[in-house]
């Protein structure tokens, strides 16, 4: 039988896997791409039954390719925190985690799964997902110390701006390339002490980035919300995500949103909730096409510039 690991390219869906095949060693084959192409499960072939594991992206988004693997006699194991639609399928060879809360991620449904054998992976991406407050009241839990708490925080953003672009080639990493060179790391804190070469790139690439994000003009903003943007260019395609999670920690207020230029002059968006009120950014973004995602976070693939107007009226008005 084949085995399929279907996973976001961002930190939950990485160190959500992590922890699973340290735990459940398996030769499978990896389906993932950058952290927006969530249509994955339509990836798998269907021409034979197989055993695969979804994590971190949308069922609401994948039921369709689901639902045919599952009627092929596929068994299906669904990790998620997003938005999963009306109604889960009820047919023996589908299990499920799915909590859409803002204060969880897909990394700590499997760790709660695996009775936290691999706990440190999950904290890492709590900090990844942009929940520190959760990060931190687990690390101090753990017993961590403030150095290893903020080491895995670092770690956390870093393999989640790693996620962030428009397609594989803006990465640093492919995902699964990154995937396999961290898994071989039971604990992140032993991968960030022998720190390895891909680590050093990854965090050195972010870093550079940052700078450049942080200097960015700001589109609009206003007593509830603000508005940066940033030009088509790969480096600002790399860090719109994890600069929206930096705006947002600095503007705990205010929602905050990320407007890149695209090529075919639409734009990518990035949208962050409040972090007094997460909540809503999933709404938001499901108003326009190709928009989606969590509660707290979202985003919308391909904003025709015709209705950016429409959104940043929209982003004034959704948390006023």
């Amino acid at each position: 039988m084949n085995f399929y690991d279907v996973f976001n390219g961002d930190a939950d869906g990485i160190c959500a896997l992590i922890q699973l095949r340290l735990a459940e060693p398996r030769n499978t084959h990896l389906i993932t791409g950058v952290k927006r192409d969530i249509a994955l499960a339509g990836r798998v072939p269907t021409e034979e039954s197989a055993r695969v594991t979804i994590l971190d992206i949308s069922l609401d988004k994948n039921r369709e390719a689901v639902d045919s693997l599952l009627s092929k006699g596929c068994s299906v194991f669904y990790v998620d925190h997003h938005f999963a639609g009306e109604e889960l399928p009820d047919i023996p060879n589908f299990t499920a985690l799915i909590d859409t809360q803002p204060t969880t991620c897909t990394s700590l449904l499997v760790d709660q799964y695996l009775k936290g054998q691999f706990h440190h992976w999950a904290i890492a991406a709590t900090f990844g997902d942009n929940l520190n407050a959760v990060g931190e009241e687990l690390a101090t839990k753990a017993g961590l110390s403030v150095e290893q708490t903020e080491a895995l925080k670092t770690l956390g953003v870093c393999i989640n701006y790693n996620g962030y672009g428009s397609t594989v080639e803006d990465l640093h990493f492919h995902p699964a390339d990154l995937y396999r060179e961290f898994v071989k790391f039971a604990d992140p804190l032993e991968l960030i002490a022998s720190n390895p070469v891909p680590w050093q790139r990854l965090r050195d690439g972010y870093e550079a980035d940052m700078l450049l994000g942080l200097a960015a003009p700001i589109l609009t903003e206003s007593t509830s919300s603000l508005v940066v943007k940033l030009p088509d260019e790969a480096w600002a395609r790399r860090v719109s995500g994890v600069l929206g999670n930096e705006l947002a920690n600095r503007n705990p207020d205010k929602a905050c949103a990320i407007v890149t230029e695209r090529a075919d002059t639409d734009y990518q968006v990035s949208i962050r909730a409040p972090l007094i009120n997460r909540n809503g950014a999933d709404e938001l973004a499901r108003q326009f096409p190709t928009g989606g995602g969590r509660k707290a976070a979202a985003g919308i693939n391909a904003l025709p510039a015709e209705r950016l107007e429409a959104f940043l009226e929209s982003m004034a008005r959704f948390w006023a």
